[in-house]
């Protein structure tokens, strides 16, 4: 058995015994039994992920020197401290142990930040995971935290972003600045990871960024929220580097000769983004929108998703089943570097509302124009208190030589995860 292998497993045992200290009576977590003092003063909360993943992928790879398989180890614990009602620290780390792609192998820091809360007056200092966005196919507002490519194609995980933020609230909406001060580049899959361009995205060079423009020029955003009778309504402003950068081979620095072949080198561009978001819930109907404007010194465009879904209740007993329907729309077109730019989504979204907690996510998008499919399917269940299992399949079929996802045409595959929850409370 390899390092990459056993190393894992290794770990996995050593947590797993761990974990059995976790979840002994709060009561008696004191200094003498390794909890330090000052806990004690505060209340705590310890809760750890620890997931053993397997993708196994249905075709042979287009390079032979990508994998069939891989197996990894993911660990997330979230630690929370709570002085007051007013002031609270959250630290969450992250690390991934994977038997293929060194990149995948990697370690980051998701939230580590402290809150405080004074009248209508509400500050976080640190590093953060930031939502913004409403649609499920494609989240266009969503550009404060740089995607984790590596983790997911479906780039739903974030590397966590230095950041200060002071929030406003009031009966008219909340009120939010955020400075930025440090810029985080995307991840990519090494050349022998599967789900990669068709050359590899060259992350150990340097990225090349405009003119006077480094990893730490800060960047600024700002966000008007309002919640109220079933509507909400976000608007936001962004102005800093892109955290989707772009490829020009043919440019100088845009491509660099390595060990492993030609490799691209990312381009970040500087640009300003203003966004809306917006849902509105009717009985079973919810409507959304996104929206965005985006400017740069090379582009300027804007693009929307909107859609609905709506929920039939007590379907079979108790089950809640949705239908979802998106439009997907860029006004670059073709020329766009992303694949959804006049696409439809559809999906359903079902929970049982068992014991175990079973639900289903599964969805398909098209492409009018290619008609090219991106089919994806999410299915969890709780097993006992302490285990929870996750099944992903991602397929792609009908991809056009010019479409993005072109390079992924024989990348479908089927991931299943095996999750172990540890938890650890204080008074």
């Amino acid at each position: 058995m390899s390092l990459r292998l056993t190393l894992p497993l290794l770990l996995a045992s050593g947590l797993a015994s761990a974990g059995e200290f976790a979840r002994l009576d709060p009561a008696r977590n004191t200094s003498a039994t390794g909890v330090a003092p000052w806990l004690s003063e505060g209340r705590y909360k310890l809760d750890t992920e620890l997931g053993l993943e397997s993708r196994v992928f249905l075709f042979a790879p287009l390079d032979p020197r990508q994998a069939n398989a891989d197996v990894s180890l993911r660990l997330q614990p979230e630690f929370r401290y709570e002085w007051d009602r007013d002031t609270q620290f959250t630290l969450t780390p992250f690390l991934r142990l994977d038997s293929v792609d060194d990149r995948r192998t990697h370690a980051d820091i998701r939230e580590m930040y402290l809150r405080h809360r004074s009248g209508a007056w509400e500050a976080r200092a640190g590093v953060r995971k930031v939502f913004w966005g409403t649609i499920e196919s494609l989240h266009l507002v969503d550009v404060l935290n740089q995607t984790d490519l590596i983790e997911n194609p479906d780039t739903e995980d974030k590397l966590g972003q230095p950041m200060l933020d002071l929030s406003y609230i009031s009966d008219y909406g909340t009120f939010t600045a955020f400075y930025l001060p440090y810029f985080r580049e995307r991840t990519f899959p090494d050349f022998d990871a599967r789900l990669r361009f068709p050359l590899t995205v060259a992350t150990d060079a340097e990225p090349v960024f405009e003119p006077g423009i480094s990893r730490g020029t800060p960047a600024w955003a700002a966000r008007y929220s309002l919640s109220k009778s079933g509507f909400d309504l976000g608007l936001s402003h962004f102005s800093g580097t892109a955290r989707a950068p772009r490829f020009a081979p043919a440019t100088p620095g845009g491509l660099v000769l390595t060990a492993n072949g030609p490799m691209l080198v990312p381009i970040y561009d500087q640009i300003d983004q203003t966004g809306l978001d917006a849902n509105y819930v009717l009985r079973g109907w919810l409507l959304k929108l996104e929206a965005i404007h985006q400017r740069s010194r090379f582009d300027t465009y804007a693009a929307f998703a909107t859609g609905f879904e709506y929920t039939f209740n007590g379907v079979l007993g108790s089950a809640d089943v949705g239908v979802i329907s998106e439009y997907l729309w860029d006004e670059r077109g073709d020329t766009a570097p992303t694949p959804f730019n006049n696409d439809i989504f559809a999906g359903t979204r079902v929970a049982l509302n068992d014991e175990a907690s079973s639900e289903l996510l599964a969805g398909v998008i098209v492409d009018a124009d290619t008609q090219a499919v991106f089919s994806n399917i999410e299915a969890s269940r709780r097993i006992g208190s302490d285990w929870k299992g996750v099944i992903e399949m991602r397929l792609f079929a009908n991809t056009d030589a010019a479409d993005p996802t072109f390079s992924f045409r024989d990348d479908d595959y089927i991931s299943f995860e095996l999750i172990r929850y540890f938890g650890l409370k204080g008074p």
